[in-house]
């Protein structure tokens, strides 16, 4: 099959002549740029989601009817890609559009290079793209684009370029179109995504990634170092210390107190310290008593 690829402008629109379409974000990935996914919201006439439920994204990749769907992320010569299905010819009458957005994790799309989608027939997905747009973000501080949007038009389905972003991130686009956030489940700033309100209904969209939470305050005062690779040990009160090696005892060995010391150390108190050798020494100048008789007999 022969297909001509449409280069599109913001704007621009194209018609799909697809029962089943594959709708590809991909981009360049490298150092300093985020991690890109997509997502679908399914609208109905008034523009915005009929549930919660017509919310496909990382949390709730497959909606309940299994008609839009995110297949997983793949590495190709050309990138990274992200990829929404949607089989447009078994949707819901009711439903009037599929939006097709980006999100950026962790920095703005400013830093994301070479993002395009790329709109293929599903039954060809392999070979060319009916339509391609490349999505520049208009101030740099988007965290959310729509990149494109499919809608009906008579009995048929059009394609059309948006390029549209919102700096609020995937919440701030979620709650443009009516999807639930429940505020009271904020974790450090980072909101979740309602589920539906009926409990017998399948499960709604998860909680959208929560902020890491910060390291718990480390308490003032030393603490042992965890990087060292010997832990020195705390003497023993009342002994000497150990020394590392014989010819440092005579420098570092301390007092073992209740003992008498050597001179050149500090005395043990309590008991009588060694005389110097000096003290002992003869005097030169010394000299005995004649010796002899007391009394001489006469």
């Amino acid at each position: 099959m022969t297909v001509m690829t449409h280069t599109m402008l913001k704007g621009s629109n194209v018609p799909v002549d697809a029962a089943a379409v594959r709708a590809v974000l991909r981009w360049t990935p490298g150092a300093g740029v985020p991690d890109v996914d997509a997502s679908a919201l399914l609208l109905g006439a008034s523009g915005r989601v009929r549930s919660d439920e017509d919310f496909v994204f990382y949390n709730q990749p497959r909606h309940p009817s299994g008609l839009v769907r995110r297949l997983p992320k793949r590495s190709v010569p050309e990138g990274l890609t992200d990829t929404v299905e949607a089989d447009l010819g078994a949707l819901d009458a009711s439903v009037d559009q599929v939006v097709i957005a980006a999100s950026s994790d962790g920095a703005a799309f400013e830093q994301v290079l070479d993002l395009r989608i790329l709109l293929f027939d599903a039954a060809f997905a392999e070979g060319e793209p009916l339509a391609v747009f490349d999505v520049r973000p208009e101030t740099g501080e988007e965290t959310a684009i729509i990149c494109g949007e499919l809608y009906r038009r008579g009995e048929g389905w059009k394609f059309r370029a948006v390029g549209q972003g919102y700096p609020t991130g995937l919440i701030g686009l979620a709650t443009a179109f009516g999807i639930s956030v429940d505020e009271s489940e904020a974790v450090n700033g980072a909101q979740a995504v309602s589920g539906p309100q009926d409990p017998a209904a399948p499960t709604g969209a998860g909680p959208l990634p929560a902020a890491v939470p910060p390291p718990p305050a480390v308490p003032p005062g030393p603490t042992p170092d965890s990087q060292a690779t010997v832990q020195h040990q705390q003497p023993s009160y009342g002994y000497p210390p150990p020394v590392a090696h014989p010819a440092a005892a005579a420098v570092a060995h301390q007092p073992a107190y209740g003992y008498p010391q050597p001179a050149a150390e500090p005395p043990a108190y309590g008991y009588p310290q060694p005389a110097a050798a000096a003290a002992h020494a003869p005097d030169p100048h010394f000299a005995l008593p004649p010796q002899g008789p007391q009394f001489v007999r006469s």
